[in-house]
């Protein structure tokens, strides 16, 4: 390539990056084009490889090709093979053609002007860097995709007449994760999940299902809280479970963000509200020196303003293009990761679950999925998930503590927010949310249809009022539908032995206690 500038590819290794390969063999595609190109982006989840077999494999993070795949050892080859079997990394992407420059990009264009891959290349170097190259509009070749559909989900897309090709990008420059079809979440999308939660509460009757809705509701918000270390009064849980209940009601933009914020932190005497004017991070600080520990690092201040535009012009557009689940973790991830405001991101972000799902009528109208309640009982694979990515990012961000016991983030990261894999969020989400439909949802309703039975046969036995029967009810529940020796002499005295056996046969018929 004329005055492109020369970089040795590796060759066989056994060790890339710490990762070990399950054999001796050269790395290919993105783990080649890093290395060579010295770039510093997180290193995708599966990296690719040439071994001496003649069988593809996947093993420790490695996709194992065969010596028949091997690429040429140049920009084109690796290339050609990354977004053939690779699929898009964004990031990687856009840090590969800042190192080339222009020239390089061009070349590969001018020696296949009809190409497929070189028009995607041509079309992905104009939008991620938003520059033109000093090349003529393309007059011949059928439309491709930019993104391989079988590969990792997009939209429909809009034709782009200078590259002759469909973007179907599920995002734009400013925001677009990317999210790899895995048989998890092909067996997802396959169930209809919205369509089978509708079908649950067909038949439940009216009063009832609104019932389930305000448990669902309350649970939700409470656990939002629990998630973040919380436990606060009743009132203030109220309160966020009826900002909850209105997801979706209005649009996303950063007025209705900080009209969120402020609701969630409530007391703001000692937060400031608003986006951050200083770096962030989610960690500990050191017990001695007061020195930031971090497990995550914030998006930078000055970049904030941009990436939370890139967010709402994503929920807008793209996010409403794509399956409602798939489009609400991506959304909600990026923001968590991007940390915009010094408190309250936590909640905000699965807030935004909430909206994107009811939004676009996922769930039931009035019913809530109580993805919080499902995140808090697998609060470990939820910190898992995050850190599938903030793992990676975290060591390629150069930052210093501050006077403040705070980080200053020192060099560019505005991208490693942008553009991340959010295949593992997306799968986490889907499980979540179909708990809730398989799980929650039926048991809920369940439970108090067994409540109300319970309550109807025992006030033919005895007449008491609504109080005292749910008192007896979370007495029986609570001791294996038996009722207590205390509860017995006490509260409920005026009980013969003959009723009390009956009202613990009927609890026993009813067994809401497995529920």
């Amino acid at each position: 390539m004329t005055g492109a500038p020369q970089y040795q590819f590796s060759g066989v290794v056994t060790v890339f990056h710490d990762r070990r390969l399950p054999e001796e063999a050269q790395p290919a595609g993105y783990a080649a084009l890093i290395d060579a190109y010295g770039l510093g982006v997180p290193v995708p989840l599966t990296l690719a490889a040439i071994g001496q077999r003649h069988k593809v494999y996947e093993a420790e993070d490695w996709r194992i090709y065969t010596p028949r795949h091997r690429p040429d050892d140049s920009l084109t080859g690796h290339l050609t093979f990354a977004l053939r079997y690779e699929g898009l990394d964004l990031c990687v992407l856009k840090a590969l053609f800042r190192r080339t420059g222009p020239a390089s990009i061009a070349d590969i264009v001018r020696g296949a002007p009809t190409g497929a891959f070189a028009r995607r290349v041509w079309f992905l170097y104009e939008w991620l860097l938003q520059a033109r190259l000093d090349l003529p509009d393309a007059r011949a070749g059928a439309y491709a995709p930019v993104v391989d559909p079988g590969q990792q989900w997009a939209t429909e897309g809009t034709s782009s007449t200078r590259h002759r090709v469909k973007n179907n990008l599920p995002g734009t420059p400013a925001f677009c994760p990317m999210i790899f079809r895995t048989p998890a979440l092909e067996g997802f999308v396959a169930r209809n999940l919205a369509d089978r939660a509708r079908a649950l509460v067909a038949d439940v009757p009216a009063d009832l299902l609104a019932r389930t809705a305000a448990f669902l509701l309350l649970k939700d918000s409470r656990s939002s809280f629990q998630i973040e270390g919380e436990d606060p009064p009743q009132e203030r849980i109220l309160r966020w479970g009826r900002v909850i209940a209105e997801a979706g009601r209005r649009s996303i933009d950063l007025e209705e963000l900080l009209r969120l914020q402020k609701i969630v932190i409530g007391d703001a005497r000692f937060v400031r509200l608003g986006l951050r004017t200083e770096g962030g991070f989610v960690g500990e600080h050191d017990r001695s020196t007061g020195t930031p520990i971090p497990n995550h690092i914030s998006a930078r201040h000055q970049d904030l303003a941009e990436l939370v535009d890139g967010l709402i012009d994503f929920d807008r557009t793209a996010a409403r293009a794509l399956d409602p689940v798939l489009a609400a973790a991506m959304l909600a991830f990026g923001f968590v990761y991007i940390h915009p405001f010094e408190d309250g991101n936590g909640r905000l972000h699965r807030f935004l679950i909430h909206h994107v799902l009811a939004e676009r009528r996922f769930n039931p109208p009035g019913v809530v999925f109580p993805v919080s309640a499902v995140i808090l009982d697998r609060i470990d694979d939820y910190r898992r998930t995050l850190e599938s990515y903030s793992k990676r990012v975290l060591p390629l961000i150069r930052w210093r503590p501050t006077d403040r016991n705070n980080v200053e983030v020192l060099n560019d990261t505005a991208d490693f927010y942008r553009y991340f894999d959010a295949t593992p969020h997306a799968e986490f989400l889907f499980s979540c949310v179909a708990r809730t439909v398989d799980v929650d949802l039926p048991a809920e309703t369940a439970f108090l249809k067994a409540y109300d039975q319970f309550k109807t046969r025992v006030k033919a036995i005895a007449d008491m009022p609504d109080r005292l029967l749910d008192l007896l009810f979370r007495f029986l529940r609570q001791n294996g539908g038996v009722l207590s020796r205390r509860a017995r002499e006490k509260e409920f005295a005026g009980l013969t032995d003959a009723e009390t056996a009956e009202v613990e046969a009927i609890f026993a018929e009813l067994n809401p206690r497995a529920i």
